[in-house]
Parts: C-alpha cells; sequence; structure tokens
C-alpha cells in the first residue's frame, strides 16, 4: 500500500475515534455501492451522518474541505440513498466532512457538520 493510502487510513481511523468519542455510533466504514463509496455512516440519536474523510499533510495550501467536488457529491448521495433504503431506515440524513491534517508529528481535526446538502 503507497505511503498516501497508509495516511489515508489513518486519517480515517482518527476520524472514527473522534465520532465515538463524541457520541456517534459507527455503522458501516468503507461503504460501496456502484462506483460511490462513504468513508464513514454514523449515527447520534435518530441523526445518520455520511462521513466524507479527507487527510492532508501541513504543506497543503487549499482548503481541505472545498476539496469535495460535485461528482463526489452526488456519488455520496447515491451511495446514501441506497445504504438508508436497504437498511430501511427512518432517520435524518446529514452530510458531513472531516479533515485531518498533519502538522508534524502531530494531527489537527476538524468537523464540519452538515457540510453541504444533498438537494
Amino acid at each position: 500500500m503507497g505511503k498516501h493510502n497508509e495516511f489515508g487510513k489513518e486519517g480515517e481511523q482518527i476520524a472514527v475515534e473522534h465520532l465515538i468519542k463524541n457520541g456517534y455510533n459507527i455503522r458501516y466504514q468503507n461503504y460501496r455501492y456502484l462506483k460511490a463509496e462513504i468513508d464513514i455512516i454514523a449515527q447520534k440519536k435518530d441523526i445518520l451522518a455520511i462521513v466524507e474523510v479527507r487527510s492532508r499533510s501541513s504543506d497543503y495550501i487549499e482548503n481541505i474541505a472545498e476539496t469535495v467536488t460535485s461528482k463526489k457529491i452526488k456519488l455520496l448521495v447515491m451511495a446514501a440513498n441506497h445504504y438508508v433504503t436497504n437498511n430501511d431506515l427512518d432517520v435524518d440524513v446529514r452530510f458531513d466532512i472531516i479533515t485531518v491534517l498533519k502538522n508534524k508529528s502531530r494531527f489537527e481535526l476538524e468537523h464540519l457538520e452538515a457540510a453541504f446538502y444533498h438537494f
């Protein structure tokens, strides 16, 4: 596995730990449907959070959250709809982005709740 893939997995694990610490139940990681993949599906009460994790090292200048494209959003919405329908869930769905920035030996995490809407 490439170094960037290992870092991406590490970022996802940091995001999972953050969600659990904040009262979320992790329902699924790396959920795939057709060409779409949801990094984390987490639930807190009646909110189902579809979480896209973006990990970067400190040498990136761009806003990490802005790297989620409209194409990626469409794929996330499609996969989320499939997951909710397939599992016959009656929940509100929210789309979050968690950014993990590695700055030397420490990590900075930002959780953007309701980062975008599906309509």
